[in-house]
């Protein structure tokens, strides 16, 4: 960054800073962020024990978190009645903005599709009974989770399918379904993430954001590469040039159109 300019106003609606690769120096992480030019970001909640602390997050850093409250689909075989009672408790706190991540994933089946499919139904029925957005997780389930999520849409505020890596064809099934899209450093992936580039123009500028899911996904094309693999929020304005580049706009551009398509999504201030 030039001296004296001033950087993006990026916001990462989709990072897992609670989890616990982040607990010996997590203010260190947040400080860098807010050096790169994130001014948000959205902490994910993707189970009970991790919703929670993503709530105390949001609670200790109000106006910089935001916190997400439910169940990946990898902890949908943990799913009783008596989880719904926390997550419907929890987005009633104002620092909770959405409900998931949820959703379906049948790459790893780590809870059987039954179970899965019930969780996010579940889940669906609390955003609408809360009407909060949803933040959602999509892998190798594609067919199944347009069927579900169709039954809930009408009831349901705003959706987002989170870290999308998919087809051109399951691009264009989320945006008929009116879902808003979010780009990670997938993008930046030469060998698995490259035909992402090339989707990026069939996104509207309305429905796009961005987001790091850290720990995860750190951008393989990072020059020079950071040691050890934990990805972090700072990493979002490196994604963002990327996207930019892909869009043919410049990076100022891309930051307040999707800036504003978060606040707009999540209802957070101005």
């Amino acid at each position: 960054m030039i001296r004296g300019q001033r950087p993006n106003r990026l916001i990462d609606i989709g990072a897992n800073l609670a989890h616990d690769s982040f607990d010996h120096d997590r203010d260190e992480v947040v400080s860098r962020a807010r050096e790169s030019g994130v001014e948000i970001i959205i902490v994910t909640g993707s189970s009970r024990e991790s919703s929670h602390r993503a709530l105390e997050l949001a609670e200790e850093r109000p106006g910089f978190f935001f916190s997400t409250a439910g169940v990946h689909p990898h902890h949908a075989s943990d799913w009783t009645d008596a989880d719904a009672t926390w997550v419907r408790e929890l987005a009633g706190k104002p620092p909770v903005v959405a409900i998931g991540e949820t959703g379906l994933d049948f790459f790893r089946n780590f809870s059987t599709h039954e179970e899965q499919e019930s969780c996010f139904r579940a889940q669906l029925a609390l955003a609408a009974e809360a009407a909060k957005p949803v933040f959602l997780h999509q892998r190798d389930a594609h067919e199944r989770f347009v069927s579900i999520l169709g039954d809930y849409l009408p009831r349901i505020s705003r959706a987002v399918a989170h870290c999308f890596t998919g087809s051109e064809s399951e691009l264009r099934a989320y945006l008929d379904l009116d879902l808003y899209v979010g780009i990670t450093g997938w993008i930046c992936d030469e060998r698995r993430g490259h035909h992402l580039r090339e989707l990026i123009r069939y996104i509207p500028e309305d429905r796009l954001l961005l987001e790091t899911d850290a720990p995860y996904l750190l951008p393989r094309d990072l020059d020079p590469r950071p040691p050890g693999r934990r990805n972090e929020p700072m990493y979002l304005a490196h994604i963002a040039k990327t996207v930019a580049a892909c869009a043919g706009k410049s990076v100022h551009q891309l930051a307040a159109e999707t800036s504003l398509n978060a606040r707009r999504f999540f209802g957070l201030p101005d």
